[in-house]
């Protein structure tokens, strides 16, 4: 099959177009036809073992996956004996550790569940990881209920525009924060206000929120404090920070910050599961959420993919075709 490996860490140019065999489901396992896979930041930061913290998961000298990439929808191609819930030709989505810019992928059946109806597979590809993200930080994290104010920073990104209509789906009055050329986008996923960031700095407008998802971090947290309600959520989303430790040393000051105020100061890491999984195939099927797709390329062009996503400035999520 085809495939983008990398054998060593390092830029978009790292990866090639390979020939690689086609792995054998386990027991468990599901082979998924791969038909779109999406890319996110978290990817670009694997593939160039960036911020270094990353590779005492992901390999200390060189990745121990060689195929990047980890969300996909597709249709199964073949199923372990102990998978009864899927079947071949069921059209499916979900995340793998194995490797998803790839013609095929091995996934634990866990890890899928069914293509609504009225979704293609590219808006499907799009959904795991981003739209997880955005629904554990609103619902787990921050516990959103109908009436509050949330703002979300980012909001025409991968994340934050998943957050935005999430943050609708569950009745919240939803500020959306983004560049000028967004203001549309933004407006068009549900946001009841747009905040301009490059003519309005929305921490010094004296409106507060009970939740700020910031998939920014652009401003210090004294700053982000001062728009929060007295009890409010703060979470930070970003994954930046510096070349070895990443964004742990803004974690652990949130997290002693938290100690000395009412306010709720949360980074938090999401971590994918079945039933969240099942609960964004509801509000796709329901058209609550409808992913927005910034850009796809084809399985040649992973390289290019994953340059456009480290720019930092794509509009919604991109997707690579396969």
């Amino acid at each position: 099959m085809r495939a983008a490996v990398q054998h060593r860490y390092g830029p978009p140019s790292v990866l090639e177009s390979s020939r690689v065999g086609i792995p054998v489901p386990g027991r468990g396992d599901v082979l998924v036809r791969v038909g779109a896979a999406a890319v996110h930041p978290g990817d670009y930061f694997v593939m160039t073992g960036e911020p270094y913290l990353v590779r005492l998961v992901f390999g200390l000298r060189r990745p121990r996956q060689g195929i990047p990439g980890r969300d996909l929808a597709g249709v199964v191609a073949a199923v372990g004996k102990d998978v009864t819930a899927l079947r071949p030709g069921d059209e499916v989505f979900g995340w793998s550790t194995a490797g998803t810019l790839a013609e095929y992928a091995c996934v634990p059946a866990e890890n899928l569940v069914s293509v609504p109806a009225n979704v293609s597979v590219v808006d499907a590809a799009a959904v795991p990881t981003s739209a997880l993200a955005a629904l554990q930080a609103l619902r787990r994290i921050a516990n959103v209920q109908p009436g509050q104010t949330v703002l979300v920073t980012g909001a025409s990104g991968g994340v934050g525009s998943f957050a935005v209509q999430i943050a609708k789906a569950f009745g919240a009055e939803v500020t959306g924060v983004c560049s000028t050329r967004n203001v549309d986008l933004v407006r068009s996923l549900g946001a009841d206000h747009v905040v301009d960031y490059t003519t309005t700095d929305f921490t010094r407008t004296g409106k507060r929120y009970d939740v700020i998802l910031d998939n920014v971090e652009a401003q210090p947290l004294a700053d982000l404090r001062r728009a929060l309600t007295p009890t409010g959520t703060l979470i930070p989303n970003s994954g930046r920070g510096g070349r070895w430790l990443g964004p742990l040393g803004r974690i652990v000051k949130a997290r002693v910050l938290s100690l000395f105020t009412r306010q709720q100061l949360k980074p938090f890491l999401s971590v994918e599961n079945h039933q969240d999984l099942l609960m964004l195939a509801d509000l796709l099927a329901t058209g609550q959420v409808k992913p927005a797709i910034d850009r796809t390329y084809p399985l040649d062009e992973a390289a290019d993919a994953l340059r456009h996503v480290a720019s930092g400035h794509t509009r919604g999520k991109v997707v690579i075709t396969v």
